[in-house]
């Protein structure tokens, strides 16, 4: 009877220990597809800003859409998984990991949202802007490959490739800066109008918060593959200790 109960437990485990694999496999294949969309996302609302292409902005709003409802089926996945399984350790920090990068890629696609909207309302007045503002098109540059470069890395599961986003991310902050400054002398000088200016200032302010969320999925995927969670250091300490002889605070 002894031996009987235990073959019976370690049969029930084992069936436990494969539904929850499978609810993992399950999670970790949505999270695949909704990194895949919210990077899409962004890349479709930076063409449609640099072409005020209304056809490409009104795909933005389709993703977006797409986006919120894998973003529910996410939430209800992650929640059935700690409710039943109780998970620990590394299926654990997938899970927690999962509902948070959730967050961050939700944000971004509706900065992307946006940004698209923003070139709609563009069209007929703002063409021709975009090209004038040197610091936006590599603000986008590099925030578009801030994102890739975050989703990449967890579908690899990969740590290593994004312990220095916040040096890039620094980058992104001073040419919103740059960009700051630009339009609003532009503005001063009736090159673009307030209408038009204060547009384009909104859009480097969506890619600067859309480069924090990168930067945010960065960390959440090195805590999720190693346990670690990496330090937060202000962009001015970083820049001291990357300065000639710097020693940081």
């Amino acid at each position: 009877m002894a031996a009987g109960g235990a073959r019976k437990a370690l049969a029930t485990a084992a069936e436990a220990r494969k539904a929850l694999g499978e609810g993992l496999d399950k999670l970790f294949d949505y999270m695949v597809a909704l990194a895949e969309l919210s990077e899409l996302a962004i890349r479709k609302a930076a063409a449609s800003l640099e072409t005020l292409d209304a056809e490409m902005a009104d795909d933005v709003f389709t993703i977006d859409n797409e986006v919120y409802a894998l973003q529910v089926e996410i939430e209800s996945t992650c929640g059935d998984l700690l409710a039943l399984h109780a998970p620990v350790a590394r299926d654990l920090r997938l899970i927690t990991t999962s509902l948070k990068i959730t967050t961050d890629l939700d944000r971004i696609g509706r900065y992307a949202k946006d940004i698209a909207e923003i070139a709609l309302q563009l069209r007929g007045t703002g063409f021709g802007a975009f090209a004038r503002l040197p610091g936006l098109p590599q603000m986008v540059e590099l925030t578009v490959n801030m994102v890739d470069t975050a989703t990449e890395a967890f579908v690899r599961r990969d740590a290593q490739s994004v312990k220095d986003m916040q040096v890039v991310d620094d980058a992104v902050d001073r040419l919103h800066e740059d960009t700051f400054t630009a339009l609003v002398a532009y503005m001063e000088n009736g090159t673009l109008t307030i209408d038009v200016g204060t547009r384009y200032l909104l859009v480097s302010r969506y890619l600067e918060r859309i480069a924090d969320h990168a930067v945010n999925i960065g960390e959440r995927v090195v805590y999720m593959v190693t346990g670690e969670r990496i330090p937060r250091v202000r962009a001015a300490d970083r820049a001291k200790k990357e300065a000639p002889g710097g020693k940081g605070p």
